[in-house]
């Protein structure tokens, strides 16, 4: 058996590329968060009530998924600029897919740029996509245990949404239980319990994305 020591990180590349468009996006202004949960968590859902509500804000999001443009269609018929990614196959975003969608968007004068990343919850948290905000949504029938099964997802992420907070009573979820197993792996992270349907906690979390953008612009 041999054994190959590696003495440099193999994702070293990526993260030279995740710095150098971090730094393209702090000259132009723009905030770009990145968005990361398991399918059908809530992200397209939670994203057009932001869009909705943030009318003053110009915002931009890039769709990435396997397949179809079902998601960017969607955002468009809302106002927002929207671009499909597709990753034939591939289960995450990397900084040099992201820059390569920021670029084909067009989009200018843009105050907050969502990257809206495959849905599961390994793959994307071992990526930086460049992203100076990572914001992970958990929602309430995944289960209150996910931050025992995936760690680093909440331990990479600045910001946590607890979504589908209506449909709380139909689970056994246990926000106390969850919100302290998540301060366990990451005690500066922001927690949000909110509900896109019917608004609960979206005026908080908006707060903070507009909060992020003005101290990313200082």
């Amino acid at each position: 058996m041999r054994t190959i020591k590696l003495n440099a990180s193999v994702t070293a590349s990526n993260d030279l590329d995740a710095q150098a468009l971090r730094s393209r996006m702090k000259e132009k202004g723009v905030l770009l968060v990145n968005i990361m949960s398991s399918a059908g968590s809530g992200k397209t859902t939670l994203l057009s009530k932001v869009i909705t509500d943030l009318k003053d804000t110009k915002i931009a999001v890039l769709e990435a998924d396997i397949e179809s443009c079902v998601d960017a269609e969607h955002i468009e018929s809302l106002g927002a600029k929207a671009i499909q990614v597709h990753t034939s196959g591939m289960c995450h975003m990397d900084a040099g897919m992201t820059a390569a969608a920021v670029e084909a968007i067009k989009a200018d004068n843009v105050d907050l740029m969502f990257l809206e990343n495959v849905g599961n919850l390994i793959c994307p948290a071992e990526y930086d996509t460049g992203s100076s905000l990572n914001v992970m949504i958990l929602s309430v029938p995944e289960g209150d245990d996910k931050p025992l099964k995936y760690p680093l997802m909440f331990s990479k992420s600045d910001a946590l949404v607890i979504s589908k907070m209506d449909t709380l009573s139909y689970f056994t979820f246990d926000l106390d239980k969850c919100v302290s197993r998540v301060k366990a792996l990451n005690p500066d992270i922001k927690i949000f319990p909110v509900s896109a349907k019917t608004g609960e906690g979206m005026d908080e979390f908006e707060k903070y994305l507009k909060a992020c953008l003005k101290d990313w612009r200082a």
